[in-house]
């Protein structure tokens, strides 16, 4: 009789010992789980934050050489709209990977990111359209030779100040990539102040 005492009591522990086991590995298989899972998030918004501060610092540069040129002999020569061109390029790139976006965590940090490439994009564009149209006026004024063409030249002087609006903004709009860039930087751990230096002085 005791000896069947004991042994039902060790079949107890037993199983307890089994189902304690049982939970611990559950236990540490979900905590392992969440620690990859929050380590691999970390990871993919580290590479997130260095792409795009890296493309925006980019971007940063190609514009202030943008305004060097522009502010050299034609204000919409050669120069200036391959800069411009290039700039594009560079939000192309943005586009192409927008949905690397979502791994950043903040989602403030996202939506200004979103809201400067659509400021810069749109009136980059305008200023393209606004160039090709000009320069078909242009021909239109120089096939009409001598003849007085007050529509054309009315025309080409409205889309020169739409031109120059649209560039005007697109400079007010970069005066936010310092900021945006900065808030980057905690999250990439790595500074891009020096990229930008060695864009700038080129």
């Amino acid at each position: 009789m005791v000896g069947q005492i004991f042994d039902a009591a060790a079949n107890q522990s037993a199983v307890w010992a089994v189902i304690l086991g049982a939970m611990l590995a559950t236990a540490g298989g979900f905590v392992a789980t969440q620690m990859e899972r929050y380590v691999e998030h970390r990871r993919r918004e580290r590479n997130a934050a260095l792409f795009f501060g890296e493309l925006l610092t980019t971007l940063q540069i190609i514009l202030y050489h943008a305004h060097n040129a522009h502010g050299r002999g034609d204000p919409f020569g050669p120069i200036t709209l391959r800069m411009l061109k290039s700039a594009r390029k560079e939000i192309d790139i943005y586009d192409r990977n927008r949905e690397t976006l979502f791994d950043l965590r903040h989602g403030d940090l996202r939506a200004r990111i979103q809201n400067l490439i659509i400021r810069i994009a749109m009136p980059i564009e305008g200023v393209f359209d606004a160039t090709d149209e000009i320069l078909r006026c242009q021909d239109q004024l120089r096939d009409a030779g001598a003849i007085p063409r007050p529509d054309l030249e009315g025309r080409v002087e409205s889309l020169r100040q739409q031109r120059d609006s649209g560039y005007e903004f697109i400079m007010e709009t970069v005066e936010a990539l310092p900021s945006i860039i900065g808030d980057l930087e905690p999250l990439a751990h790595q500074s891009f102040r020096k990229l930008g230096e060695i864009g700038r002085n080129i």
